[in-house]
């Protein structure tokens, strides 16, 4: 009958209209809860891969292996004095390193920003302002993140994601569960160069070195600076690191960058 067709047909289109709306709203949700839950994913440029889960928990101090590999990273925060004596010898030398920037330095120096990007670096995250992680809640955190991303996106081509450095070193074991439900790995250091402390802070690029080669061990993860000293202008990490290539080399290390820990 005819008013029994109308009926199915009525029914059929209420239970269709019901199904979509469960699905835009369960669709709706997922999105906010990727959100909610701070990964980037609106970020340009930010990488929405999972972490692999042996890289997580972990603020990573030095690369697990055995092999005599050591990894070139430099902090970028402050000044931009060492950028290309830095980025000539890595050149020269053929060796990839790994570059943390702050979000601040990035929109300061975005030439520089795209020199490191086009000769092959890996890009990680500083935070944009260079305070303590520990002091700040998730919704500053989070903020931080996509701010510095967006600024190297702008300036590079491409984010900062995964990999993360605090500043200072300053963190505890939430903070590094943090930044992974943010989608980051933070790398600490096997050794701080030092050269950030200049001629002023007693040091020399002698000395730099001699702090590096006396730390090595393999997997050696390097803390290096871009910047001058503030003081007395030197830079003391880009002075030091063409002999400390040729020392590292000596001893029979190549070089790796943070990657290697994923791949």
């Amino acid at each position: 009958m005819p008013w029994i067709t109308r009926s199915l047909t009525a029914g059929v289109l209420a239970i269709g209209l019901v199904v979509a709306l469960v699905a835009g709203t369960s669709a709706h949700a997922a999105t906010r809860g990727t959100v909610d839950q701070g990964v980037p994913t609106s970020v340009p440029g930010a990488s929405t891969d999972p972490l692999p889960e042996t890289v997580l928990g972990k603020a990573w101090t030095r690369i697990p292996t055995r092999k005599k590999v050591v990894a070139l990273t430099f902090d970028a925060g402050g000044g931009s004095g060492g950028v290309t004596s830095i980025l000539r010898t890595l050149k020269r030398e053929g060796i990839t390193a790994t570059f943390f920037l702050t979000g601040r330095w990035a929109r300061t120096f975005p030439a520089k920003v795209r020199r490191i990007a086009r000769a092959g670096h890996v890009l990680g995250n500083h935070t944009d302002s260079h305070g303590k992680v520990p002091d700040w809640s998730t919704t500053r955190l989070r903020r931080e993140l996509r701010t510095t991303n967006r600024a190297v996106q702008q300036a590079a081509g491409r984010g900062t994601r995964p990999w993360f450095r605090f500043p200072y070193g300053a963190h505890t074991a939430a903070d590094v569960i943090r930044l992974n439900e943010l989608g980051y790995v933070p790398i600490q250091w096997t050794v701080d160069a030092a050269g950030w402390l200049g001629t002023s802070g007693g040091m020399t690029a002698a000395r730099v070195e001699q702090r590096v080669l006396k730390a090595l061990t393999p997997g050696a993860i390097v803390l290096m600076h871009v910047g001058q000293n503030p003081q007395d202008g030197s830079t003391l990490d880009a002075d030091a690191l063409p002999r400390l290539i040729d020392d590292l080399r000596a001893r029979g290390y190549e070089f790796t960058t943070v990657e290697s820990l994923v791949h």
